[in-house]
């Protein structure tokens, strides 16, 4: 392929895994190639039920007595493609090209650089009997990109090493100082069903502006579920008569609600109902005003229903009253926030009224501090709820050996290492938690446009990266 030299040893390896089809849940055919790889190699491996793959390689002359170095990067990729792609992810390799910029890309999808880079990097490395080194483990994870579901199988036994270098970062001479940690909870009411009088009405919140509620959870946006609840309570106060029909709201955990839906019965005037949803509105217009000033509310008759949710009530009080949003930022690191949760769904079916609640924080007791909140409000109040998907977090360590080194390659090669946090999640807070006492970095080759079509990889940056890294793990002495 014109421009792409696979006599270099990250791009041959990033071209052979680019021929094994690999998005998440589906990368048992990858990890079996690293294994085969990992034998022909004479190298220790372990393969786990969910395809992990762990591949030691043993110290080089000279480095017996060095403490062991790990390598870590994850082999799943995120399957986009353009509207007119027939591409199939689960059986058709990658369609590689470089354009004339010296960008690597996919055509029609996604190139999988995030995390491939980090991938043919390992391979690289283990493949490289004349690289100095450390003892290496290098641990190759399942489905990062679903929620990290690999590495959470991993166990404390498996981490030999006391640092790490994680393989997911990017920018050459930036690095990840923090991730957040976190679970999901979900709030049940079951439902029972009641005969009800009145008519029936559709209250709809929506013009948000919504985001990712780990990057954008400290900008105040509104949250459409909280609102309506909200809006809600305030007629409630003033006499509403109220019974609830539906519930819906949001799309993901991870989205700040935009749209949300609440449809009920009232025996009230519909003129009184109307001027107290908009007198609230226009409170919490306000109040969004320089944050998320697009708020719509309306309130419209529906088909009348005849039965509303017995007690139905409980899931808008406990919305109302349950802690949602920014709640802690740090005191360390400009700008960062250590501490959220996120209201993300609601929903109802002919069953169940149910909320799913996304907690973030890169310190663990605080998020747990936060899920017993939520807990003990759903026992108060008499509603269920349910532990999903925790993962831990990675807390900002002012003290670094890792990091110092890395800023020294960086600085022999003219650069400046910046630092970054995020309040995202990643494997490194899952690593920390297998062992407490890992040093951990993070590091990658610039690219951009991760689990879109127009994801990129800068080649000139794969090789000055590919280089640095090898720097840094013979400086581990």
């Amino acid at each position: 392929m014109e421009g792409f030299d696979l006599s270099r040893p990250q791009n041959y390896w990033f071209n052979e895994i680019s021929k094994i089809p690999h998005p998440s849940r589906h990368e048992k055919q990858l990890s079996d190639f690293i294994v085969e790889f990992a034998k022909e190699r004479g190298l220790s491996w372990k393969q786990d039920h969910v395809w992990n793959v762990i591949v030691e390689k043993p110290a080089s002359p000279g480095y017996e007595d060095a403490a062991p170095l790990i390598l870590q990067a994850h082999i799943d990729m995120v399957p986009a493609k353009t509207d007119d792609s027939d591409h199939n992810f689960e059986t058709d390799p990658l369609k590689l090209y470089v354009d004339e910029e010296g960008w690597l890309h996919a055509t029609g999808t996604t190139l999988g650089s995030d995390d491939g880079h980090g991938v043919a990097y390992m391979l690289a490395v283990l493949d490289d009997d004349e690289l100095p080194h450390p003892p290496l483990q290098c641990f190759f994870t399942t489905m990062e990109e679903i929620g990290l579901l690999g590495s959470m199988e991993l166990k404390p036994e498996d981490v030999k090493a006391d640092r790490m270098i994680n393989l997911d970062g990017g920018g050459e001479t930036s690095t990840g100082i923090s991730a957040a940690g976190g679970c999901t909870v979900f709030i049940e009411q079951d439902i029972k069903w009641a005969a009800s009088g009145g008519k029936t009405y559709r209250l709809d919140i929506g013009g948000l502006s919504g985001g990712h509620s780990g990057g954008q959870i400290h900008l105040e946006k509104g949250n459409a579920i909280v609102i309506a609840a909200r809006i809600l309570k305030e007629a409630m106060a003033k006499g509403l008569d109220f019974g609830l029909v539906s519930l819906k709201g949001g799309e993901k955990d991870n989205a700040i609600p935009r749209l949300a839906s609440v449809t009920f019965n009232s025996l009230t005037d519909p003129e009184d109902i109307r001027n107290w949803v908009a007198e609230s509105a226009q409170h919490i217009r306000t109040e969004l005003e320089f944050s998320d000033p697009g708020l719509t509310v309306t309130v419209e008759d529906v088909k009348r229903s005849d039965k509303v949710i017995t007690d139905g009530r409980k899931i808008i009080d406990y919305i109302y009253l349950m802690p949602n949003g920014f709640q802690h930022r740090s005191m360390a690191i400009e700008g960062l926030t250590v501490t959220s949760l996120n209201l993300g769904v609601a929903g109802t079916d002919n069953s169940q009224v149910w909320l799913d609640i996304l907690i973030r924080s890169a310190m663990d007791h605080a998020a747990e501090d936060l899920k017993d909140r939520l807990d003990t409000l759903a026992d108060v109040m008499g509603l269920r709820h349910v532990l999903a998907g925790r993962y831990s977090g990675w807390n900002y360590e002012p003290v670094s050996a890792m990091r110092e080194l890395l800023r020294s390659v960086v600085a022999a090669h003219g650069g400046t290492l910046t630092e970054h946090a995020g309040h995202g999640g990643n494997e490194c807070g899952v690593f920390k938690a297998l062992n407490p006492k890992l040093d951990i970095i993070t590091f990658g080759p610039k690219g951009s446009g991760a689990h879109t079509p127009a994801e990129k990889l800068d080649l000139s940056s794969f090789e000055r990266s590919y280089q640095m890294l090898k720097e840094m793990i013979s400086a581990c002495h």
